[in-house]
């Protein structure tokens, strides 16, 4: 084991504290406040933004299976880095967020995951980045908070949590398995297992009936009876084939050109899979019963689940 330590601000400190929870490879977390200017700080007076003091999550984790790159891209997914003082509605400089060492050798690492950020978002990021001067613990009442209080406030979404204990149960569960539909199967029992959507499966890409050009062809899913074969650019999976991209729909009966496989269907996302070499092999097609299920967050987590088929 190669244990390290670092504090990651991330907003209110409940809710980030309970997502590294979810994550393998954590070894224990504590919240409290850091690069402040004074001393044995209380809750309250943090609070009133006067200490300098930034609500912070101290973070034990194995760099052998949690490396920092790692780790600090998955930081990255619960805060918004443009955003300064304020996360989600949450808004003080006790709210900033920020990434503060204690190793610099850690720095290269860091600049590296933030660099690689800042491009991706094409604005400055207002995530500090700075050597730990100080950190002092919460009371304990701000510890294992929504552990202990389930339906307490949050200011990340709920649906957050499940992702990222899936994501890191997924990569237990798929090791090193060579066998591709094997692993799309085992992601499929577990993200439908999980997060409950109606259909949820795997279309991949195949020689059409014809032997002239490809199509979708279904591949292992659970729920009801689904189409067999999908043409390129034909309905919401179509679509997202063609484009190559992601296509989250809140109403699938607006969609030009949806296949209505069951008319219980309401919103749909669909996920590209790629191989190593980067060609589009497969897409994750997931229903749901309800109208505008899908946003942001599962486009995201889901994005990064499909990695894990090709062991990417």
């Amino acid at each position: 084991m190669n244990k390290k330590t670092i504090y990651l601000a991330g907003g209110c400190f409940w809710g980030a504290e309970h997502f590294f929870q979810q994550i393998g490879g954590i070894l224990g977390t504590r919240t409290g406040f850091a690069n402040g200017n004074t001393e044995n700080p209380t809750y309250k007076e943090v609070y009133t933004d006067t200490t300098g003091f930034a609500e912070t999550v101290r973070i034990e984790y194995d760099a052998d299976r949690m490396p920092l790159e790692k780790l600090l891209n998955l930081f990255f997914m619960i805060i918004d880095p443009t955003s300064l003082n304020k996360q989600g509605e949450d808004e003080g400089t006790r709210y900033r967020t920020g990434i503060y060492y204690t190793d610099e050798a850690e720095l290269p690492a860091i600049q590296k995951v933030y660099a690689e950020q800042e491009a991706k978002a094409g604005e400055p990021l207002s995530v500090e980045v700075e050597p730990l001067r100080n950190w002092y613990s919460a009371e304990d009442y701000h510890q294992d908070y929504l552990n202990r209080n389930p339906t307490g406030y949050c200011h990340l979404p709920l649906k957050t949590f499940v992702y990222a204990k899936l994501l890191s149960e997924l990569e237990l569960l798929l090791g090193d398995e060579p066998d591709v539909i094997a692993r799309m199967s085992n992601t499929v029992a577990m993200i439908h297992g999980r997060l409950h959507f109606w259909w949820t499966g795997f279309y991949i890409v195949k020689p059409d009936m014809s032997g002239e050009g490809e199509e979708l062809v279904l591949g292992p899913f659970q729920g009801p009876e689904a189409c067999f074969r999908i043409r390129k650019g034909r309905g919401v999976c179509g679509t997202a084939w063609a484009r190559n991209e992601t296509v989250v729909v809140p109403d699938v009966h607006e969609f030009p050109g949806h296949i209505a496989c069951s008319s219980l269907s309401q919103s749909e996302i669909v996920v590209p899979v790629h191989d190593k070499d980067g060609n589009f092999v497969a897409e994750l097609d997931i229903d749901s019963k309800d109208l505008a299920t899908f946003d942001r967050t599962d486009k995201e987590w889901l994005e990064l689940i499909v990695k894990l088929i090709y062991l990417q």
